[in-house]
């Protein structure tokens, strides 16, 4: 394993076989080092991002969530708000990720009875310069680390798994969308 020092590659990493890898990754300069992308020539457009994710857990645990009999209170609207907030401070926690006005934030819960699961998806929007789909994949995780912070006493082995971008609208590169299962 190559360690990094001062936010630089070690030349290993920068073998001509890499280098070209290296350059196409919009966080790294062409020195191979960390930086934060300029977006001040892009042009503001309406950009929106939508992700999702799921958390599985035991019958009895989703039968608390679902009935509203935890202890802790309402599970679901508690993490829908914890998602929203999530969405908003993504740039605090993500060291490389620009600060974004956004214009709007959704995170909708889902409980899937036959899965034991609760399904997370976060849409968020935006008029800027750069991209919104940090904002959708950060809500999507706080919203189900919630869910697991308040329901970890009755159930320790909660699995929160399978998140991902669903799509994206606007800027440069356009319109792009996962294909489902």
């Amino acid at each position: 394993m190559h360690r990094s020092i001062g936010g630089r590659f070690p030349s290993p990493f920068l073998s001509s076989h890499c280098e070209k890898t290296v350059n196409n990754l919009t966080h790294f300069n062409k020195s191979g080092e960390a930086h934060m992308v300029d977006v001040g020539n892009k042009a503001t457009t309406h950009r929106i991002a939508v992700a999702r994710g799921r958390i599985g857990m035991r019958p009895e645990t989703l039968e608390l969530i679902e009935n509203g009999n935890h202890k802790k209170g309402d599970v679901l609207g508690i993490a829908r708000i914890a998602g929203i907030m999530g969405a908003k401070r993504t740039s605090d926690l993500v060291p490389l990720c620009h600060s974004l006005n956004l214009t709007r934030v959704e995170v909708d819960l889902t409980v899937h009875r036959a899965e034991s699961a609760v399904w997370c998806r976060a849409t968020t929007e935006v008029h800027s310069k750069t991209g919104v789909e940090m904002e959708a994949l950060c809500a999507v995780q706080v919203a189900l680390l919630t869910i697991y912070d308040m329901c970890k006493a009755v159930d320790r082995g909660m699995v929160i798994d399978q998140v991902c971008l669903v799509e994206k609208q606007g800027g440069r590169s356009g319109s792009w969308q996962r294909a489902m299962d």
